[in-house]
């Protein structure tokens, strides 16, 4: 497994590419109502704070099982935010 840094990133990365997408969604469709994509971005937002918060956590016993989880956690996350865009 790579840093933490680097789990960082890429939980920054990945939702901060959903949350793009739902602007873009919302720039393409102008006159489509908001409130579907707002939901996402604000689920997207509360999926990052709760990754970093279990980044943070301290007293982990088994580090690498706790970080590969995070990892999974963070891509099915992900899957599921861009089922959400895909069905705007």
């Amino acid at each position: 497994m790579s840093s933490i840094k680097n789990l960082k990133k890429d939980i920054n990365y990945v939702l901060g590419d959903i949350i793009e997408e739902c602007y873009s969604w919302e720039l393409l469709n102008p006159k489509s109502d908001n409130k579907g994509s707002e939901a996402i971005i604000d689920e997207a937002i509360v999926a990052f704070d709760e990754l970093i918060n279990k980044i943070h956590t301290k007293g982990i016993e088994n580090k690498k099982a706790h970080f590969k989880n995070i990892n999974s956690e963070l891509e099915e996350k992900a899957n599921s935010l861009l089922e959400k865009v895909n069905k705007l």
